[in-house]
């Protein structure tokens, strides 16, 4: 990892289908996406999102297997 990437702050985001991401702090976070409240370094992040994010399918995925909309 570059010296620069351990010295940047992230921030996970989450979107609608509750996928998540990292996005460097200080950056408008894009359209869609907000904030989960989590931020550090990128590795530290993705440690997070890791934990959080168990099931990888889209929310909506989830809820046709569920048989709920």
């Amino acid at each position: 990892m570059h010296e620069a990437d351990e010295a940047q702050r992230y921030l996970v985001v989450v979107n609608d289908e509750e996928q998540y991401s990292v996005w460097p702090d200080g950056q408008p976070v894009p359209a869609g996406w907000t904030g989960d409240g989590f931020a550090g370094s990128r590795e530290d992040c993705l440690e997070h999102i890791g934990q959080v994010w168990t099931d990888l399918r889209p929310r909506s995925v989830r809820l046709q297997a569920q048989g709920t909309r």
